[in-house]
């Protein structure tokens, strides 16, 4: 019933984001603004919104081009199945000399160990762990690395090999590393769960309407993992009283939870902030406010040389246009449609 476009930007930033009180000095101001920035971050907003896989989701704010936020689906046969994770991202002043900073949304619950509960992200690509030359960040590297990265490399089928000297150990048939790993998957999984709980009840500004319509769509598989995992079908281990009590405490949450989507998409009304604009990304509001500085005339020609300017009017009423419109805002969740080319 619900689809929402991997790719938007939106006019207003978050206010919930991790990195909203950034690069607010005005030397911050002064070098976002610059040509060869702009040029490169309009650049980075094309290859997203062309390249994003269907489990990753990004949107850009019209007024501070320097903030992402994105949300990944965890994958298929890792204990993140049906969860969805959430980064704010934040592009330095000096961007793309250094690499850009990444919170993840943590909710307390330590999943991975790459994923810190303070928000750090440990990954070679972002300069926050050691790696060979050609694993670091460069002026070559892309958002669309990171993600995808963060994605394959650190929420896969058994992160407890993630753990610093682990990762060769990965494929060893000793008993006693398989055990941990399984082990290590079953409390990631209940962690995972409680995440998707605190999703479910608090989504991040800008992504209700992913979350509304992923985990109604998800409720029965979701459902159905706590119960393999509660009955030990996950593993060939005795399940663990505490495991099953954790897994018992979950399923009546969750079933409270997805209950409650149902009225949630009828009553709650999208914010005007959830506007998805029409891409190619543009109008003067697109970087002119972006930094609030006095740099319009080459911001404007920056953004209508990477991307042409076009303006849409938004109603309630509206229907989304499948000529290019990433997505209209419409008044209920139950009706909110978007379409990309």
């Amino acid at each position: 019933m619900f689809q929402f476009d991997n790719f938007g930007s939106i006019q207003a930033e978050p206010t919930d984001h991790y990195y909203l009180n950034s690069n607010n000095s005005d030397t911050a101001k002064k070098c976002l603004n610059k040509h060869n920035t702009l040029s490169t971050i309009m650049k980075e907003w094309k290859i997203l919104s062309k390249n994003l896989p269907d489990s990753i989701y990004v949107r850009v704010y019209e007024s501070r081009i320097d903030l992402l936020r994105a949300a990944i689906l965890g994958p298929a046969g890792t204990p993140y199945h049906d969860g969805i994770f959430f980064f704010d991202i934040l592009l330095p002043y000096d961007y793309p000399k250094q690499p850009p900073k990444v919170y993840y949304h943590s909710h307390g619950y330590h999943i991975n160990p790459n994923l810190y509960k303070t928000g750090y992200v440990c990954l070679s690509l972002i300069n926050t762990w050691s790696g060979e030359k050609n694993e670091m960040w460069t002026k070559k590297s892309t958002l669309l690395q990171i993600l995808v990265s963060i994605q394959g490399l650190i929420l896969n089928e058994r992160p407890y090999f993630n753990e610093p000297g682990f990762g060769d150990l990965r494929n060893s048939t000793d008993s006693e590393w398989i055990n941990r790993s399984i082990r290590y998957n079953e409390a990631t999984f209940v962690f995972s769960c409680k995440a998707m709980l605190h999703v479910i009840r608090n989504p991040p500004q800008n992504f209700e309407g992913l979350v509304v319509g992923h985990f109604r769509d998800r409720a029965a598989s979701i459902l159905a993992a706590i119960k393999d995992y509660q009955e030990g079908r996950e593993s060939s281990f005795e399940v663990l009283p505490q495991l099953k009590a954790d897994l018992t405490s979950l399923h009546s949450d969750f079933e409270n939870a997805l209950s409650d989507l149902n009225s949630e998409a009828i009553n709650m009304n999208i914010s005007a902030e959830s506007v998805i604009e029409e891409l190619p990304i543009g109008s003067s509001s697109t970087t002119n406010s972006a930094m609030n500085n006095n740099s319009k005339e080459s911001t404007e020609s920056v953004v209508k040389k990477e991307l042409p300017i076009k303006s849409s009017s938004i109603s309630s009423n509206s229907k989304p246009n499948k000529k290019g419109f990433l997505g209209k805002l419409v008044s209920k969740f139950g009706k909110c449609y978007s379409s990309i080319n």
